[in-house]
């Protein structure tokens, strides 16, 4: 059998996020996981270091890379649609673990049981599923700021909203990211390397 599971995750770079909205610069599906990742593993650092937590840091970020991967099957359902009602919410949970499923099958079986858990959400305890919500959410927040200082008001409202959310995270990791790390995604270049 060809092992065509790391194939159909490739694709994951021609799924386009925010797909209802105006973009001046597109986002795929493989860019938001990593970025996810990135900010996951952050996260769960910041929380070690500062706040006395025990993240796996490592674990997160797999965690983060696999965390919409069924998406390569379902496409990218706009985050209204997705939890538009209780009825929408399950059966889109439903929609995921059987794309979940079907991801599964391309896998030989010795690797099946490494990427089940990665694949159906399985093995993070409620603090790590906590934090790695927060770092999905860091990532829409940044985008909408990467979109407001191009001059795309289309995501004034979002950014509006996602930041309200922010602020009421109950997570020290997160205030510690909105209050020492967001500011600098507004940055140029220059400024961010201090040339200027």
């Amino acid at each position: 059998m060809t092992n065509t599971f790391l194939a159909l995750i490739f694709r994951m770079r021609h799924i386009n996020r925010w797909g209802l909205m105006h973009n001046t610069q597109t986002e795929s599906l493989m860019q938001h996981t990593t970025e996810c990742a990135l900010i996951a593993h952050t996260l769960a650092l910041t929380g070690n270091r500062l706040y006395g937590k025990a993240y796996d840091a490592d674990k997160l970020a797999v965690y983060a890379l696999f965390h919409d991967v069924t998406e390569v099957l379902t496409g990218d359902l706009p985050t209204p649609v997705k939890y538009y009602n209780e009825d929408m919410r399950k059966t889109y949970k439903d929609i995921e673990q059987t794309a979940a499923e079907a991801l599964l099958a391309h896998l030989p079986d010795f690797l099946k049981d490494d990427y089940t858990a990665y694949l159906h959400g399985d093995g993070l305890e409620a603090e790590e599923k906590k934090l790695l919500k927060a770092a999905d959410k860091l990532c829409a927040y940044i985008k909408c700021v990467t979109e407001l200082q191009a001059g795309n008001r289309e995501f004034a409202a979002a950014h509006e909203a996602i930041g309200r959310e922010l602020a009421k995270a109950d997570a020290p990791e997160v205030t510690y990211f909105m209050a020492h790390c967001m500011e600098a995604f507004a940055r140029s270049l220059d400024e961010l390397k201090g040339t200027l």
